[in-house]
């Protein structure tokens, strides 16, 4: 049950994991991802795993419409996932969600067309099992027991261990979606600037993607109820990590941060062993309850840190986790927004600037504003209707100075367009769904799946 002998890995070889990201800013990459809600076109329910129609068979038939160069992740007899030989990789979330993890691309350009040639091959492979497929942050009428959980070990042990840390933790496994982008960095200095900048802005990000206003079938008081469900996950291992904002933050900082984590699993073969609660701390000082004398492997580690879930991540590269899931559009424009900050020397000295002063606690208080109240919210005191229209601005110009042309000679900027119209109107995807159901859909949320759904 255990893994074969591994040489144990130490704080210096995590450090030198995460520093090993380090990629010269004319060969960094853009890596997104995205996920969406799938419903059964008659009777707009959830899908499941199993079934003629279900997950899985959908698993299946996506893996047929890639063709033979994809490959199946398998876990224990189940498909839960594909390798797409572009480079990319389709994934299971707990609810259902179906995710694309997008391959390492050049520019939004690229990003763009991966997302919908992505879709197209997702469009192909449901219609024929009458399933839909829509973007929001969270689902708007599907209750918590109105959704099964995907056959895979480690959510599990995540769904019994979450209620006991926070009362939100089952509806963000089951009922959120999101689109985020992974960007690279130079340096260590380099790390902690995009770092600090893109955690102490998060919640301008979350305000501009607002896009989840319902639960359980009517108006839930937020605007993204997603960003909600977060604030109650679990605060161990969620929300703003207060070291990055410390002048002297570093990798060394971050990997303590991460070894203060609780664990939740250890990964044996297939098998998903729980150790919830406990401190990985303790399993390097070979003290971890059951499996005493055993050193956790760089493997473990790798595992450990993809147990972390604050609003930005640092693995080998930087995650901007604070969007709610929404339209073809926005997935293209998550990417361009954070592409033209940090990706631009000059956008990104300006959005520092705009973050400096702010602490870890402004950031808290602001993510529950902006989830409430969108761009109406605060962030340190300041309007942040305001800070989303100079960072869109800040990032249209980053997009240009960089230049990158498509056939049709257009740069990136042209992505941020559902964001620009955002700012102008001061009308979040939220405050518009929320405005449909009380005009021309009368109150009749099901109407919804139609006016939301990819194709």
């Amino acid at each position: 049950m255990h893994k074969p002998h591994e040489d144990p890995v130490d704080f210096g070889q995590m450090v030198a994991w995460v520093s090993g990201g380090e990629t010269p800013p004319d060969q960094q990459k853009i890596g997104t991802e995205h996920e969406k809600f799938l419903f059964h076109r008659q009777s707009l329910a959830p899908v499941a795993y199993e079934g003629e129609a279900g997950v899985g068979a959908l698993l299946d038939r996506l893996l047929t419409e890639l063709g033979p160069a994809a490959e199946p992740i398998m876990e224990k007899g189940n498909i839960i996932g594909i390798i797409d030989a572009d480079g990319g990789a389709v994934t299971l979330e707990p609810g259902g969600q179906l995710e694309l993890s997008g391959a390492l691309l050049d520019d939004i350009h690229q990003t763009c067309n991966e997302t919908g040639r992505h879709l197209r091959h997702m469009l192909a492979a449901a219609k024929p099992l009458e399933i839909g497929m829509m973007g929001l942050g969270y689902h708007p009428t599907a209750r918590r027991e109105d959704i099964s959980f995907m056959p895979k070990g480690r959510y599990k042990i995540m769904s019994r261990h979450m209620p006991k840390v926070g009362t939100l933790g089952l509806d963000m496994m089951l009922r959120t979606c999101t689109v985020q982008v992974n960007l690279d960095f130079a340096d260590e200095a380099d790390m902690r600037k995009k770092f600090r900048t893109s955690l102490a802005l998060q919640p301008v990000a979350t305000a501009l993607f607002a896009n989840s206003p319902f639960k359980d079938g009517k108006p839930s008081g937020w605007l993204s109820t997603r960003a909600h469900a977060w604030t109650d996950t679990d605060a161990s291992r969620s929300g703003v990590p207060a070291c990055v904002f410390d002048p002297y933050f570093g990798y060394e900082q971050w990997i303590d941060y991460i070894l203060d984590v609780p664990m939740y699993f250890l990964h044996r073969g297939d098998d998903y062993i729980d150790v919830a609660g406990q401190s990985f701390r303790d399993f390097m000082d070979g003290m971890l309850p059951g499996f005493e004398g055993q050193m956790p492997s760089m493997a473990d580690f790798q595992d450990h840190i993809t147990t972390a879930f604050p609003e930005v991540r640092l693995k080998r590269y930087l995650e901007m986790r604070g969007a709610d899931g929404g339209a073809w559009g926005n997935i293209c424009a998550l990417p361009a927004f954070w592409v033209g900050l940090l990706y631009d020397e000059e956008s990104l000295s300006a959005a520092a600037d705009l973050a400096s002063g702010l602490t870890a606690n402004d950031v808290m208080e602001a993510r529950l504003s902006v989830s409430r109240d969108g761009l109406r919210g605060q962030l340190g005191g300041r309007d942040v209707h305001k800070l989303a229209s100079e960072l869109v601005g800040l990032a249209s110009a980053g997009l240009r100075r960089r230049a990158r042309i498509d056939d049709s000679g257009n740069d990136e900027s042209g992505f941020l367009a559902p964001l620009r119209e955002v700012v102008t109107s001061g009308e979040t995807p939220a405050d518009r769904l929320l405005r449909l159901n009380e005009t021309s859909w009368n109150g009749d949320l099901s109407r919804i799946f139609s006016a939301e759904q990819y194709q």
